[in-house]
């Protein structure tokens, strides 16, 4: 696992100002296909494939792999035009949780990715506590309010800075790794 999260966060810190992240859809599955393709292909037999098996974490059982195109296909058509309708729409795509593994560093890249497209705005995710986010976020089916606003204030202009994104990604990583000294 640790070569695979390796592997995939230099890939993900290359997409900063190449051409290949300007190609990917923006606000679609198919755009989180590419994001989770060019991560994790290679890597995952399953990379960027839609999964066929039901999922859960946490306690919390994500989509039903027999209703998640549709689902999906609903999450694609929600309105991005505000924040407000943009976090839900994230929020929306975290409950599907389309991909066997990866979904949360793929998603976090999705939703800068329509940020940036719709509001000129990214997350500046090295603002974002872990332990808060991995709380709003299992939350967020219930209530969206409260990552909404932990992600509002987080928000920057600094769409094409480097250190952002770098830090961002360093960030997202970070998020997906076990947390060693839980329970202690």
């Amino acid at each position: 696992m640790e070569n695979i999260d390796a592997i995939s966060k230099e890939r993900a810190i290359k997409l900063f100002g190449s051409r290949e992240i300007d190609s990917f859809e923006v606000g679609t599955t198919r755009g989180l296909q590419q994001i989770h393709t060019h991560l994790f292909g290679g890597l995952y037999g399953f990379a960027g494939e839609i999964r066929d098996k039901d999922l859960s974490k946490g306690g919390f059982r994500f989509a039903s792999h027999l209703y998640l195109v549709e689902s999906l296909a609903k999450v694609e058509k929600m309105p991005e035009h505000t924040f407000e309708e943009i976090v839900v729409k994230y929020v929306e795509m975290n409950i599907a949780h389309p991909f066997m593994e990866g979904n949360g560093r793929s998603m976090r890249i999705w939703l800068d990715l329509i940020l940036k497209k719709n509001l000129k705005k990214c997350v500046d995710w090295a603002k974002v506590d872990k332990q808060d986010y991995l709380n709003a976020m299992q939350r967020s089916p219930i209530n969206s309010l409260e990552i909404r606003e932990l992600l509002r204030g987080s928000l920057t202009d600094k769409i094409d800075d480097r250190e952002v994104y770098m830090k961002g990604i360093e960030q997202s990583y970070y998020y997906e790794e076990e947390d060693l000294h839980k329970g202690n």
